[in-house]
């Protein structure tokens, strides 16, 4: 006899609900208690990070200062020990007398107690920094510190040691030594889970030397300074996702709550009675009559063979990876499945680099939050956590990588291209990927090595208001200009506005409504076509100037009361002046597109001018090798490394422009100003457009068909022919398919007979081209 066990009504197989609301309700608090459990330890682990941070942060300091001690005491024991009846003879020889008690100086120079010689000297030849530091050593009291300049490529520790009496030295000795000990000395400390940073300067001009530990560390606003020198030790603190207050007690406290109530509430589950009982079954037919034999199944159907899955690779058009960013048309090379791949191969970079978090904005384009959101998810499918700063101009995404320390970041935009166009502006680590960098995401890709199954977070931040004040708080307008602003319904016209006004200027905004169908105009200020309402508007409205900016705010563009369009290359030239007259000597980068007359005003303003291949993050990567303080493209991307932080913001740019004109001591007028920078007769950028990739092709051709006979030729980008009345140039578009060219001389008929050089070259590689000159 069969039996049947019977239980409470209702249960009918399932879990009684009395059952289920316990098992839930302890589930849920057991979490919590674990999770505060763990914010416990991140909280009582965190106070020993910081220690540890603040440990190596003091270790550091006193071993710099020691090792500048030491070098101090062996250079004054070496001044000590000079005959006195040296110091009132040939500075050569004492020179000499110096260097061989000094075995390890890399160079000795002496001069007179007045330096006449150095108030007189040559700069660009003698040296900014070295003058510099001679001056303030003379007029400074106590020890003139030690600090750093690079020689021939190299970085060595300065010293100023007078010679004779402290008091009244006969003499100065500029005494140059390695910096290799200093720097094994800083090396050999470890700061933990933090950094730390060798700064030198001040906070309006310092200078980075070296770093020790992990980049996402949150550096803190004071650093403490060496003795005997112009450097300083700043603290880095880890980073910690704490979410309680920071106060352990209460946090193991609402652990031990937590997980006592989810135990409680289980141990409810099990009270729950369950009534069993033996019944006789009732007797089926198939208890006594034996069954039939069931006919044997049919032989399964071979299985159709399925298509072999699609690589991720068949789905991402390798075109789009470009010189210096991704970009492609929405919809057809770029897709929503194509930004997830792209945030999972940024995050597998990032995560072979030690980082784990970055920043993600986007501007006012329409498919701008579905690819934000796309590339979010698999950033966050490789294990990186994602702070979204929502729809913001480009220059934000980059300010909101230096304000949360990620030092990573990718701006979802199409910049100046038009509506159906988007595309991925990437910092990975402080880095700006271009070239080979852009390409490797793409082979992760096409071979399948990324991260997945990663569970990163993410948080939504409001940094606008941060950016604004960090730009107001330094730059201000002394006195009161009428701007008009033209946003083009770019990104840009949810911020600008509010940077200039606070800056101290009367604003006119125009087309300042973010729509990112552009209805009013193209937002490319490089366009003379794009500038005819601002120049309209400048002028009815009697405003001193109109500026312009792009779809992502990172380019700025100028108009005058008068109508004259100010193009970037004239004005990198006021912003070369500028810097110059507080960073004397430093190197001012320009692209390939831009005057001939600007390496003579960085050259006459006491800088150092370099010319280097057009693009964004190319011009970024040069700044950070020759560390540079300003630079410039043709196309109105300007970088200021002095009082900013190096990357590319045309918001910015606008605003130290605005500090400049209203700071003129003679009160002269914007087209007053202009008119101390030197133009000739130039182009604005003109453009072929041909087939996608076409335009490289042509490139190449071009370069070895061209001939201009006497000119000389710079091919870094493209082919720059220069004469010595003017020049010419063509080169590929890096966002878009068009061949760029651009003109310029010192007079029309010059002009006319560049052109027509280039024009015949243009028409033997492709005699069907139609040219816009």
């Amino acid at each position: 006899m069969a039996r049947k066990i019977a239980r409470e009504p209702g249960a009918g197989g399932a879990v009684a609900w009395q059952q289920l609301l316990p098992l839930a309700g302890g589930t849920v608090l057991l979490l919590l208690g674990l999770f505060c459990a763990w914010q416990t330890w991140l909280i009582a682990s965190e106070s020993g990070g910081v220690a540890r941070v603040h440990a190596a942060q003091d270790a550091a300091v006193r071993s710099l200062a020691a090792e500048i001690a030491g070098e101090r005491k062996q250079v004054a024991q070496a001044a000590a020990s000079l005959d006195p009846s040296m110091l009132q003879g040939d500075r050569a020889q004492l020179a000499q007398a110096l260097r061989e008690r000094l075995p390890q100086a890399l160079g000795v120079d002496v001069y007179s107690a007045g330096l006449d010689e150095v108030l007189h000297a040559n700069y660009r030849t003698f040296g900014y920094a070295k003058a510099a530091q001679l001056m303030a050593a003379q007029t400074g009291e106590g020890e003139p510190p030690m600090q750093t300049v690079v020689a021939g490529g190299q970085r060595r520790l300065s010293l100023v040691q007078p010679l004779g009496s402290a008091q009244r030295p006969q003499g100065w000795a500029w005494i140059e030594l390695p910096f290799t000990p200093l720097q094994q000395r800083f090396e050999s400390i470890a700061p933990g889970d933090g950094r730390i940073d060798l700064r030198q300067g001040d906070d309006r001009g310092e200078l980075s030397l070296l770093t020790r530990g992990a980049p996402s560390a949150q550096a803190e606003d004071i650093a403490k300074p060496v003795p005997g020198s112009s450097f300083s030790v700043r603290a880095a603190l880890p980073a910690a996702f704490i979410l309680l207050p920071r106060f352990w007690p209460l946090a193991a406290l609402l652990a031990l709550l937590c997980i006592g109530g989810g135990l409680y509430l289980l141990s409810l589950r099990g009270r729950t009675p369950v009534r069993e009982e033996i019944q006789p079954e009732e007797t089926m037919v198939s208890d006594v009559i034996p069954a039939k034999p069931q006919p044997a199944p049919p032989a399964a159907r071979p299985a159709a063979s399925m298509p072999p899955a699609a690589s991720p690779a068949d789905a991402v058009d390798p075109s789009i990876f470009r010189a210096y960013d991704v970009r492609g048309v929405v919809g057809k090379t770029l897709t929503a499945q194509v930004a997830r791949l792209l945030g999972q191969s940024i995050g597998t970079l990032m995560r072979e680099k030690g980082l784990n978090e970055i920043v993600v904005g986007r501007d006012g384009r329409l498919s701008g939050p579905e690819l934000a959101g796309a590339l979010s998810d698999g950033l966050r499918e490789a294990g990186i956590d994602v702070i979204d700063v929502g729809a913001v101009p480009t220059p934000v995404v980059y300010f909101a990588a230096y304000r949360f320390n990620t030092g990573s970041g990718v701006a979802v935009t199409g910049s100046h291209n038009p509506p159906d166009y988007n595309g991925f502006k990437i910092v990975v680590g402080g880095e700006t990927l271009s070239e080979g960098a852009i390409q490797d995401l793409y082979k992760r890709i096409a071979s399948g090595a990324l991260e997945a199954g990663g569970q990163g977070g993410l948080r939504h931040v409001d940094v606008v208001p941060d950016y604004i004040e960090r730009i107001t708080s330094d730059v201000q307008a002394e006195r009161r200009l009428k701007v008009v602003v033209d946003c083009g319904n770019g990104i840009p016209g949810a911020v600008a506005p509010q940077v200039l006004e606070g800056i101290g200027c009367e604003i006119v905004p125009l087309y300042c409504e973010v729509d990112g169908t552009f209805p009013n105009h193209h937002p490319d200020p490089s366009d003379p076509h794009n500038l005819e309402d601002l120049i309209h508007a400048v002028r009815q409205t009697g405003a001193d100037l109109g500026v312009a900016f792009d779809g992502d705010g990172d380019r700025l563009g100028v108009v005058t009361r008068e109508g004259e369009i100010i193009y970037p290359d004239r004005l990198l030239m006021l912003f070369a002046r500028d810097v110059l007259s507080r960073q004397p000597g430093a190197t001012i980068i320009y692209d390939v597109k831009c005057t001939g007359h600007l390496k003579g005003q960085v050259l006459e303003a006491g800088g150092s001018p370099l010319m280097w291949r057009t693009g964004h993050s190319l011009i970024k990567a040069k700044m950070r090798q020759t560390q540079a303080e300003l630079a410039g493209e043709m196309s109105g991307h300007f970088f200021f490394k002095e009082r900013w932080y190096g990357f590319d913001d045309g918001i910015y740019a606008g605003a130290r422009l605005l500090e400049i004109l209203a700071s003129d001591l003679d009160a002269r007028t914007p087209e007053q100003i202009f008119a101390t920078c030197p133009k000739g007769v130039s182009t604005p950028e003109l453009k072929i457009e041909l087939a996608e990739g076409e335009h490289y092709r042509f490139i190449e051709k071009f370069k070895e068909k061209a001939g201009f006979g006497d000119a000389t030729l710079t091919t870094i980008d493209g082919v720059r022919a220069d004469w010595p009345d003017g020049w010419g140039l063509v080169r590929a578009s890096n966002t878009t398919p068009v061949l760029v060219l651009r003109f310029d001389a010192d007079n029309a008929a010059a002009l006319k007979r560049i052109q027509q050089a280039f024009r015949e070259q243009l028409f033997l590689v492709d005699p069907g081209l139609k040219l816009p000159f």
